[in-house]
């Protein structure tokens, strides 16, 4: 046979070479469908529409760079090369990048997807958001050092608050690193502790300018912070997810600052407004108390505590004379009842019967009120009303005799 023979391998290389050749890097659109993360950060998917499918890979190192998550349904446009598996004995396509379909960019796809994503773990909830202080003494700021942001902000703190200290921490606020400076920003000004709230953002610029405030990263950052947090990133019509997250949302870095702070000739305006109202409040209470005052002082109720003391004064001075009497009269009957009972007792007086000429005769100090208790030759005393002697007795005899 002149035909000549092929190995699998050879026709499958020939196959190959032959359609690398003829297809350079194209773009594809369809369907994904069957997307798999693989654990070494490879995408595999197919991508597909009414008739036809095709496989893919995107490798790691290009899928890092995807701004949006793909999904399985999710129409795509596809950028990429062909190329033949030989082991497989089939073709695919090797991505360079993915595009979503139908007009919307990468980009804002990859916004609605994380908003998405941390709306649903409460993020944005309006419970987590902390208020801001009214009087804070210490700001900090995470922006350019070099763009206009800064400068308008010193600006407006310096004619509101000039004694308000400001403190700020130099980031990109573009570019690939920027979000993950801007996040360690906010933790290291969460260890320092010693600011009141943060101001974080930029000047206006394009989604793509301003996507370092859409990173997951820097959400995150914001939600954690102890610190309460104002987003100036400058565009006043749409929101970045820093926005959504932050404590407040300021249009401009200029309106973070007017909000971060009161203004110095206001508060001053206000206090002498209050320090008038507080006078005259005081005053009209003071008022208010005297007429009070008087009007009890120049009362009934208030004369009559007096005019019970001189009633009383005067019960006092009528009870003082009614016991005067009393003791006077109860005195006086004392006195006769005494006089009385003075001469009972001067009537009993055994003195007074000697006066009448009687006498009291006394053997060895006992009183002799029976002559039979006497013996001849007993000596006895006689106690008469004036004076006593000493006797002998002669002779005894009866009551009769």
């Amino acid at each position: 046979m002149d035909q000549r023979i092929y190995s699998v391998t050879e026709l499958t290389r020939e196959i190959k070479e032959l359609l690398e050749r003829s297809f350079p890097r194209l773009w594809v659109e369809g369907e994904i469908s069957n997307f798999k993360r693989h654990s070494s950060g490879h995408l595999y998917f197919t991508l597909k529409d009414a008739n036809s499918q095709i496989s893919c890979a995107m490798w790691r190192f290009r899928a890092g760079s995807l701004r949006f998550h793909p999904e399985h349904g999710m129409k795509v446009l596809v950028e990429g090369d062909i190329q033949v598996y030989e082991r497989g004995g089939n073709y695919q396509l090797i991505v360079a990048q993915i595009q979503p379909a139908g007009g919307v960019g990468a980009l804002q796809l990859a916004f609605e997807q994380l908003k998405k994503k941390l709306h649903a773990e409460g993020l944005f909830d309006e419970a987590h958001k902390q208020p801001l202080p009214p009087y804070p003494a210490r700001i900090g700021v995470i922006t350019s050092p070099t763009g206009a942001a800064i400068r308008d902000i010193i600006s407006v703190l310096r004619r509101r608050a000039p004694g308000v200290e400001l403190l700020i921490y130099p980031v990109r606020v573009q570019g690939e690193e920027a979000a993950e400076e801007i996040a360690a920003a906010i933790d290291s000004f969460n260890r320092y502790g010693k600011v009141d709230v943060l101001i974080i953002g930029r000047g206006g610029g394009s989604l793509e300018d301003l996507w370092a405030f859409n990173e997951e990263m820097v959400a995150r950052a914001i939600y954690r912070s102890r610190i309460p947090i104002i987003s100036a990133v400058g565009h006043e019509v749409d929101y970045s997810i820093a926005d959504f997250v932050a404590d407040y949302r300021a249009a401009t870095p200029s309106a973070a600052a007017e909000v971060a702070v009161r203004d110095q000739a206001e508060l001053k305006g206000q206090l002498a407004y209050y320090r008038e109202r507080l006078q005259k409040s005081l005053l009209n209470r003071i008022e208010g108390y005297r007429n009070t005052l008087e009007s009890i002082r120049s009362s009934y109720a208030f004369r009559r505590p007096q005019d019970q003391i001189f009633q009383s004064l005067q019960q006092l001075d009528e009870l003082q004379r009614r016991l005067t009497r009393s003791m006077s009269h109860r005195i006086a009957i004392n006195t006769g009842q005494l006089e009385t009972l003075r001469k009972q007792l001067l009537a009993m007086n055994p003195r007074a019967i000697l006066n009448r000429g009687y006498s009291i005769t006394y053997k060895n100090g006992q009183v002799v009120k029976d002559a039979a208790l006497l013996a001849r030759d007993d000596q006895v005393k006689v106690v008469l009303a004036k004076g006593s002697f000493q006797a002998n007795v002669n002779a005894i005899g009866d009551d009769n005799e």
